[in-house]
């Protein structure tokens, strides 16, 4: 405890977070300050104790009042950034600070004490006493108060040392198997983009579109697609839908993904080409047939249209800042001078050609302990101009510097990258990076 007096405490508190606050290692985190600040009023009010999941979540992150805590984690995944964030804060920046501040876990009430309060590790003799068969006693006048220890066989200090030095070369080994399997063949820049998933031992997925048609049952071979609408229940409403089966005086429609575009077999091609020889359990899962438990479990990529990965998004841990649109990407929290919409701009049959934008988005899991990215675009132009961004190293050369600069000088876990498509009877012809966001 720092101090008796209540108010005396709840002082040094906040001054302490507030530094922690200002810190380079916070400053760029607006989710964890937010907490951070949140979580330091209520301890510092003595409301800490009685704190719920879902008043944080409320409260503390202005989650909208529906959030269920039963089917959502973003509190627990947050608290626990938080928790890693101070430790790393006073690994660096605040390793030198007289107060510490702490968050014990399964709690959400912040602690702070002096640094020289903290507890001092345990002596050898008290944390390996196996090797300790007997102490002389504190009053031995031989030793003079002090402890020492009998000496130790040399039968047994030496199969301690066998064992640690066989314990030490295969975790060497294992590590320089794992490292080597990570970079071997991939320039830096691509280890920097692709070491989420390559040095994770969780199966990786690539999920690729498969656009939902409507099926004439009564003429084979006649389907309808409108991109807007990725479910079932509003192409069955649909009144372009009702227009169509009306003229052809024909009812009896049914769902059909039977049909994906070229492109997402070149973006599979280019995965393939350089995640194939680095990852040991690669699959492919049509993106119709990848469920909720599946995005949880495993690493997943998705490549296609935009709308139908991001119906997906909800309700993870981590929101995106750029949302794609019909008409291009939404910017949520626009910084200054920058637009509230990128706009697509281009002509469809019979000329393709024109200007769209590619959103590429790395994001946690819904847990939090796997890694989602997806490459999406209104057209399979835009998304293969995305994928190579991230396969190519050429581009990859120009794209980690940027995104390394966004995030402060290091390359940061969670992402959005918007860039600039132009092309031609759906084939890139001018690729331009436009800007990076760095999520918390």
């Amino acid at each position: 405890m720092l101090t008796e007096d209540k108010v005396e405490q709840s002082e040094i508190l906040q001054s302490q977070i507030n530094r922690i606050l200002h810190s380079d290692e916070f400053r760029s985190c607006e989710v964890l300050r937010r907490l951070l600040a949140y979580l330091g009023e209520k301890a510092a009010s003595g409301e800490a104790d009685q704190l719920k999941e879902y008043v944080i979540a409320i409260e503390g992150l202005g989650k909208p009042s529906s959030y269920d805590p039963q089917h959502h984690s973003a509190v627990r995944i947050q608290v626990g950034r938080l928790r890693q964030k101070l430790a790393e804060y006073y690994r660096g920046e605040g390793k030198d600070d007289e107060i510490v501040v702490d968050l014990p876990k399964g709690r959400f009430r912040l602690i702070c004490q002096h640094r020289q309060s903290l507890a001092d590790p345990l002596p050898i003799a008290d944390s390996i006493p196996a090797i300790v068969p007997h102490m002389r006693s504190a009053g031995d006048p031989a030793v003079d108060g002090r402890r020492l220890f009998r000496p130790v066989p040399l039968a047994i200090l030496g199969g301690l040392l066998v064992v640690l030095l066989v314990g030490s070369l295969f975790a060497f080994q294992t590590w320089r198997v794992r490292d080597a399997a990570a970079v071997e063949g991939l320039t830096p820049e691509l280890s920097k983009l692709w070491a989420p998933f390559l040095k994770s031992r969780r199966p990786l997925i690539i999920s690729i579109e498969d656009p939902l048609f409507a099926e004439v049952r009564s003429n084979p071979g006649v389907y309808f697609r409108d991109r807007s609408m990725n479910d079932w229940k509003d192409v069955a409403n649909s009144p372009a839908v009702k227009t169509l089966t009306g003229t052809l005086k024909q009812t009896d429609i049914q769902p059909s993904r039977y049909y994906t575009a070229f492109g997402e077999v070149d973006a599979s091609f280019m995965f393939g080409k350089l995640l194939g020889p680095h990852a040991q359990n690669l699959s492919l899962v049509r993106t119709s047939q990848l469920s909720w438990q599946q995005l949880a479990d495993n690493n997943v990529i998705f490549v296609g249209v935009q709308n139908l990965f991001f119906n997906q998004l909800r309700g993870m841990p981590i929101e995106p800042q750029l949302i794609p649109e019909l008409e291009g990407i939404r910017n949520i929290n626009p910084a200054p001078g920058e637009p509230a919409l990128y706009q697509d701009k281009y002509s469809t049959a019979p000329a393709e050609e024109g200007m769209m934008y590619a959103l590429v988005t790395h994001l946690a899991g819904p847990l939090g302990h796997n890694d989602v990215e997806s490459f999406t675009s209104v057209r399979s132009a835009g998304y293969v101009a995305a994928v190579r961004w991230f396969t190519d190293p050429s581009f990859a050369r120009i794209l980690v510097p940027k995104l390394e600069q966004a995030a402060g000088g290091k390359m940061p876990r969670y992402y959005q990258v918007l860039l600039k498509v132009k092309f031609k009877d759906n084939v890139p012809t001018e690729m331009t990076y436009v800007l990076s966001k760095v999520l918390h």
